[in-house]
C-alpha cells in the first residue's frame, strides 16, 4: 500500500504580494524552500488561515532573504496581502518509508522571519487497535 504523507510545511508565513496577472504559482523565498526541501515547480497546497481558502499550485523560487510569499494568477483572488498561510507539500510513500517519515517544518514570527530553526515532526505512537 502507498500512503500520502506530509513532507514539508511552511507554517504561518505572511502573504507579501498577490499578482493576478502572473501565470500562476506561489513565489517563495528560496531560503524557505531549501529549509524544508521543496523544489521549484513542486506541487504545494496553500491554506489561508485568515479566510479558510485552500488551493493547490506549484512553488517557484523567490529571491533569497527577501521573505517573499507571492500568490500569483487566479489564486491571487483567494488571499489578501498580510494574510497568514500554511504551505504544505506531500509525498507518496510505501509503508516502511511512511512509518519513518519526519516532515521538515519551519515557523515564522508573523513577519516572515524564522521563529525557530527547521525541525522535523516525530511520528506519534499509534494507539489505535
Amino acid at each position: 500500500m502507498k500512503r500520502i504523507m506530509l513532507k514539508a510545511k511552511i507554517h504561518r508565513a505572511q502573504v507579501t504580494d498577490a499578482n493576478i496577472n502572473y501565470e500562476g504559482s506561489i513565489e517563495i523565498d528560496s531560503e524557505f524552500l531549501k529549509a524544508v526541501d521543496i523544489l521549484p515547480f513542486e506541487q504545494v497546497q496553500v491554506y489561508d488561515i485568515n479566510n479558510g481558502n485552500r488551493f493547490e499550485t506549484y512553488a517557484i523560487e523567490g529571491k533569497a532573504g527577501s521573505g517573499i510569499i507571492s500568490v500569483n494568477g487566479a489564486a491571487a483572488r483567494l488571499v489578501t496581502i498580510g494574510d497568514l498561510v500554511i504551505i504544505a507539500s506531500y509525498g507518496v510513500m510505501d509503508e516502511k518509508e511512511a512509518r519513518g517519515m519526519k516532515p521538515k517544518i519551519i515557523k515564522f514570527d508573523g513577519k516572515n522571519k524564522l521563529k525557530k530553526q527547521p525541525r522535523t515532526l516525530k511520528p506519534q505512537p499509534n494507539n489505535l487497535p
